[in-house]
């Protein structure tokens, strides 16, 4: 899977050569990905904040370089956001204004910024707080602000400074809880977190992917993946002993990290996407059809023979029937499922919204598009984003094939459609005010 940020030897230092020149980090490596929300850690000191600033492009390294996408990082990346500990947000503006600020910055249209900082506000928790000013807010509704400006622009990567630590620690765990719900529901528009902390157990509550930074210089002592499910209990005893564990990291520069954090923990739990048999919808449609007049079930040698297949052309169609809960397959006979005998005695526009709920239900790959759609304000999303996320699970070519069986079926539940011109996604009731290829910045 390709990196959205990469750090390649970066290190930082203040002074002058020869003048007492003091390394606060030393060359590390370090990579952030789609899909994940990525937790820093480190003593006081270790230069998590300077990591950050220079991964965002608002520091330059001493040395090394960061790679944005292929491109090094010159200046501010433009696609990233931060919430500070401080919230940073202007007194004089009201709640709206706070977070239209950004887009105001970038030339989006008064009627536009309105609208999009009114939905993020709406998204976070604060609906009816739009003419409020800063000094009427208590601290967790101004971060929940803070939350709202940084993603009214749609960043790519969410950045956070340690977000939560100005705040008592009730309205903290109520915060994370939402920024948690926000994210696995997709309602986030941003495809990755990147969160520096210095509370372990927030770190074990939030992160996909945990580093853990030493000091004097800072360096990376570990980098792992967090196997627990979501929700975590604090009480799990996976819970605590990778908080034991991360606590001597830090405590002990001398001990050197396990390979394993906790040698009982399962491995990492990656987000499942099946694989999409590559069968047409029309093919689908008529193996229900034969089922039903078949009294519901028969021999997929007959069935193949009736269809006129090979037995390996009527696996996929088969396969996909069972995806989408319309058929079951036993012992090598195929019996039609009564969602699948619904669908084979629907007329076409019902056969549309059968096969559109039973896509979301059962496809991973096509509710993940249909939602990551619905979070963005123009609805349309580069097709790159999706193949990234297939590139951990399949082979390139297959990445492409499973995308194009995803597209067709999308299409025919009318839930998104794809412009390969533009190589985008939008959704359908975007399509006549989809911009021309030419118009379309690649």
């Amino acid at each position: 899977m390709h990196a959205i940020i990469e750090a390649r030897k970066v290190e930082k230092s203040y002074g002058a050569e020869g003048d007492g020149l003091i390394q606060v980090i030393a060359p590390m490596d370090l990579a952030i990905y789609p899909g994940e929300i990525l937790a820093v850690l480190g003593p006081s000191g270790s230069g998590k904040s300077t990591l950050l600033r220079m991964l965002t492009g608002l520091a330059r390294p001493s040395g090394g370089e960061v790679i944005h996408h292929g491109h090094e990082v010159g200046g501010p990346c433009e696609n990233v956001s931060i919430v500070f500990q401080s919230f940073a947000l202007f007194p004089w503006l009201t709640v709206l204004e706070n977070v239209a600020a950004p887009l105001k910055a970038r030339g989006v249209p008064a009627a536009e910024r309105t609208e999009r900082s009114t939905k993020i506000l709406d998204t976070v928790g604060l609906d009816g707080f739009e003419n409020a000013y800063p000094k009427e807010l208590s601290g967790g509704m101004k971060q929940r602000v803070g939350f709202a400006r940084a993603l009214v622009v749609e960043p790519e990567v969410l950045f956070m400074d340690e977000p939560f630590s100005a705040l008592d620690v009730l309205t903290a765990e109520n915060l994370r809880g939402e920024l948690l719900e926000l994210w696995q529901s997709h309602k986030m528009p941003t495809r990755a977190v990147f969160v520096v902390t210095h509370n372990i157990e927030e770190a074990v509550l939030l992160a996909d992917r945990i580093i853990v930074l030493g000091k004097n210089p800072a360096t990376i002592r570990t980098d792992f993946q967090v196997a627990l499910e979501r929700p975590r209990d604090r009480k799990d005893a996976r819970f605590t002993n990778l908080v034991d564990y991360i606590y001597r990291v830090l405590t002990r520069p001398d001990l050197a990290p396990a390979l394993q954090p906790v040698p009982a923990m399962a491995p990492r739990a990656k987000p499942k996407y099946q694989m999409l048999p590559h069968a047409r919808r029309g093919a689908i449609a008529g193996l229900l059809e034969m089922l039903a007049d078949h009294n519901g079930r028969d021999d997929m040698y007959r069935l193949a023979a009736a269809l006129s297949f090979e037995i390996d052309d009527l696996l996929p169609v088969v396969d996909g029937a069972v995806l989408l809960g319309f058929a079951k397959l036993e012992e090598g006979d195929v019996e039609i499922t009564a969602a699948g005998r619904a669908f084979a005695e629907a007329d076409i526009l019902r056969r549309k919204e059968l096969f559109r709920t039973a896509a979301l239900e059962n496809i991973a790959l096509i509710r993940e598009i249909t939602r990551s759609l619905e979070a963005r304000a123009d609805h349309t999303l580069p097709d790159g984003v999706f193949e990234d996320l297939l590139d951990e699970h399949f082979s390139e070519e297959e990445a492409k094939s499973q995308l194009e069986t995803a597209i067709g079926w999308g299409r025919y539940a009318e839930l998104f459609d794809h412009d390969s011109d533009t190589r985008r996604f939008f959704l359908p009731e975007e399509a006549a005010a989809a911009p021309p290829p030419e118009a379309v910045s690649h």
